[in-house]
């Protein structure tokens, strides 16, 4: 079976190569234009493109899927074709023109679009998992041919769930080439959610809401971008939320902390932070042009200490 792959982030590469690694018959490769990237901003070639180019695929960056993306089809004579990540709709008549299927991230119909991990952690959801679906012109909304369902830990961040996805998306992915053609299931459109693209406004933490919604916020952006929040008017990152702690006094009595006061620091747990009805423990702290360091680091460096307070970014 001759396989079309397109695709181009990190993460896109990885099924790549894992497929080239079990010697499926990758006969070309699509991805989008190069982009500076690091911190040189240097042009660079995608992950995708870098990995085809290692094992010797052809690769293509086209303007135009309905133009150079049919010349692509045309010479190579795919049988099937594999998305992930590629960041662009096919549209007619490229998609018309082989039999198109992605794997997307999260069990559709639920999280349909541009950001399903970080939706379905943000909202705290307990399970999740992988969806391989023939592409139709809707928004992820063509039948379905694969799923795999897998938990989500309270605690886990977007970079653990990341990995997750890599780990049983190739599998999936695996079963399913070796089985294809595979019987198709029509999504419950009446079901469908979305995950819109991440905008700024997203990565602003406001301490005035529950913890666990704190904690859920934190931790869909952790590692990357990070969420923000004000610390004496200077934009900071927080990473490491976790373990969520009823308010104590020691005189039993007293007003709750405003939202956002460091209540306390410890070494291995890092800042008690305040919210609305409890405090979170958030264990790193990044400054502007600084690496994410523990609040206890920051607290020694002079940077932190208890009672400041972590304001929202208007």
């Amino acid at each position: 079976m001759k396989i079309l792959f397109l695709g181009t982030p990190e993460f896109a590469a990885s099924y790549l190569e894992f497929l080239l690694e079990r010697n499926y018959n990758i006969v070309a490769v699509i991805s989008q234009a190069d982009k500076p990237r690091g911190r040189g901003q240097k042009l660079l070639p995608t992950p995708v493109k870098e990995v085809a180019l290692k094992y010797r695929i052809p690769v293509f960056q086209p303007k135009s899927l309905a133009k150079e993306g049919m010349e692509v089809i045309e010479k190579f004579r795919p049988n099937i074709g594999i998305v992930v990540a590629y960041g662009r709709l096919l549209k007619k008549p490229f998609l018309d023109a082989l039999k198109f299927y992605n794997v997307h991230t999260s069990l559709l119909p639920k999280y349909r679009g541009a950001a399903p991990m970080q939706r379905c952690l943000e909202a705290g959801e307990k399970v999740t998992g992988v969806t391989i679906f023939k592409i139709s012109e809707g928004m992820d909304d063509g039948d379905i041919a694969m799923q795999k369902a897998f938990e989500i830990s309270e605690c886990e961040t977007l970079g653990e769930l990341y990995e997750k996805m890599i780990k049983y998306g190739t599998q999936l992915l695996d079963e399913f080439l070796t089985n294809y053609p595979v019987p198709l299931i029509p999504q419950d459109h009446t079901q469908a959610s979305y995950a819109p693209k991440i905008e700024k406004k997203d990565l602003c933490v406001d301490f005035s809401m529950p913890a666990e919604v704190v904690r859920n916020k934190i931790r869909a952006y952790d590692p990357v971008p990070g969420t923000r929040a004000l610390l004496d008017d200077v934009e900071v990152k927080l990473f490491g939320a976790c373990e969520v702690e009823e308010f104590e006094f020691d005189s039993g009595h007293g007003a709750l902390p405003t939202p956002g006061t460091v209540v306390c620091i410890d070494k291995s747990k890092g800042g008690l932070v305040a919210c609305e009805d409890k405090a979170l423990w958030i264990k790193y702290i990044q400054f502007p042009g600084k690496n994410k360091i523990t609040f206890s680091d920051a607290k020694n460096g002079g940077l932190v200490k208890e009672g400041m307070v972590l304001k929202k970014i208007e």
